[in-house]
C-alpha cells in the first residue's frame, strides 16, 4: 500500500506527489518530459523550504520527503507494483482516456486506479478499463500541500471498498475528503465555473472593470481572491474546457462561456501560465500566489 505513482509533473501532480511523499509513501512521479521532473523536484523542494521557515516542518523531514520521491519517463516502469496510481494530466479526455489504457495494461489488477480530472466523468474514464470498479476521482485543490479538500468522485461501477479506501487514505495525507457522485462538474467546478464565467460576462457587458468586480467579490463575500484573479490562476484554457464539459453534460445555456473567455483563449490569454489574462503576471508570480498561501 506503500507504492503510489503520480501521471503529471505539472502543478497538480507535484502537489500531490508531495503530499503522498510526505506522508510516507513511496512516490514515482512520471511524466514524458524529463525537463517537466526536474522542474517539479525543485518546485517540491522549494514548498519544504518554505515550510521549514514557517517551522511547520524539519529539516530531516524535508530529506525524508525527498528521499520517499523518484522520477520517471517511462510509466510502464514506473506504475510497477503500484497500489494506487494518480493521473493528474492535463484536463484533455482524449489524453485521460489513453493514459488509462496505457495505465490498465500495465498495472496489477487490484491497483486502484485515481484520477484529478475536476469535470471529465470517471464513469467515462472507467469505461475503457477491464476494472471499472477500481476507477474512482481523486479531484485535489491547488495549492495541493496547503488545501484540505479532496473531492472523491465515485464512478457508476466504482465499488464501496475502493471508496472506502481512498477516503481513509485521503484523511491519513491529513486532507478532508468528500464523497461525491459522478455528475459533471462534480460539485466544484458546478458551482463555481458559472460564477466565474458570470464574472466574465459582468466584465464583458461593461458592468464594472476587472479589479472592481473582484473587489466586490472579495469584500462583500469574504472570497480570499476574486473570481477573474482566481480564473487567471486556474487557466482560463481549463476555465473553458470545464464549462463547454458543464454543458455538453446538462445541456443547459446557463453554462455556455462568455465569448470573451472564448476569444481570450483562442487568442493565448490564458491567465498566469501565459503571463497575461485578466491580469498582467510577471515572472515568478504564480509562486507569489502559492507563497502567500503557505502564509496562512
Amino acid at each position: 500500500m506503500k507504492n503510489i505513482a503520480v501521471i503529471g509533473a505539472g502543478t497538480m501532480g507535484n502537489g500531490i506527489a508531495h503530499v503522498f511523499a510526505q506522508s510516507g509513501y513511496s512516490v514515482t512521479l512520471i511524466d514524458i518530459s524529463e525537463t517537466a521532473l526536474e522542474k517539479a523536484v525543485g518546485t517540491i523542494t522549494k514548498n519544504l523550504d518554505r515550510m521549514i521557515k514557517k517551522e511547520k516542518i524539519s529539516e530531516s523531514d524535508k530529506a525524508a520527503t525527498l528521499g520517499n520521491l523518484k522520477t520517471s519517463t517511462d510509466m510502464a516502469s514506473g506504475v510497477s507494483g503500484a497500489y494506487l496510481v494518480v493521473e493528474a494530466a492535463t484536463e484533455n479526455v482524449d489524453l485521460k482516456l489513453k493514459i488509462f489504457k496505457d495505465l490498465d495494461a500495465n498495472t496489477d489488477a487490484d491497483t486502484i486506479l485515481a484520477t484529478n480530472t475536476s469535470s471529465i466523468s470517471i464513469t467515462k474514464i472507467a469505461a475503457v478499463t477491464s476494472k471499472p470498479d477500481k476507477v474512482i476521482g481523486m479531484h485535489f485543490m491547488n495549492p495541493v500541500p496547503v488545501m484540505k479538500l479532496v473531492e472523491v468522485i465515485r464512478g457508476y461501477a466504482t465499488s464501496d471498498a475502493v471508496t472506502e479506501e481512498i477516503m481513509e487514505m485521503s484523511r491519513g495525507l491529513g486532507k478532508v475528503p468528500v464523497e461525491v457522485n459522478d455528475y459533471p462538474g462534480f460539485v466544484a467546478n458546478k458551482i463555481l465555473m458559472p460564477m466565474i464565467n458570470e464574472a466574465i460576462i459582468t466584465l464583458h457587458e461593461g458592468t464594472a472593470g476587472v479589479e472592481e468586480i473582484d473587489t466586490v467579490m472579495k469584500l462583500g463575500m469574504a472570497h480570499p481572491m476574486g473570481p477573474l484573479q482566481l480564473a487567471d490562476f486556474i487557466g482560463l484554457d481549463v476555465c473553458l474546457s470545464i464549462l463547454k464539459v458543464l454543458q455538453d453534460g446538462y445541456g443547459s445555456a446557463k453554462y455556455a462561456p462568455c465569448p470573451l473567455l472564448v476569444n481570450m483563449v483562442m487568442a493565448g490569454k490564458l491567465g498566469v501560465k501565459s503571463g497575461e489574462g485578466f491580469y498582467s503576471w510577471g515572472h515568478g508570480t504564480k509562486d507569489l500566489i502559492v507563497a502567500d498561501t503557505f502564509k496562512k
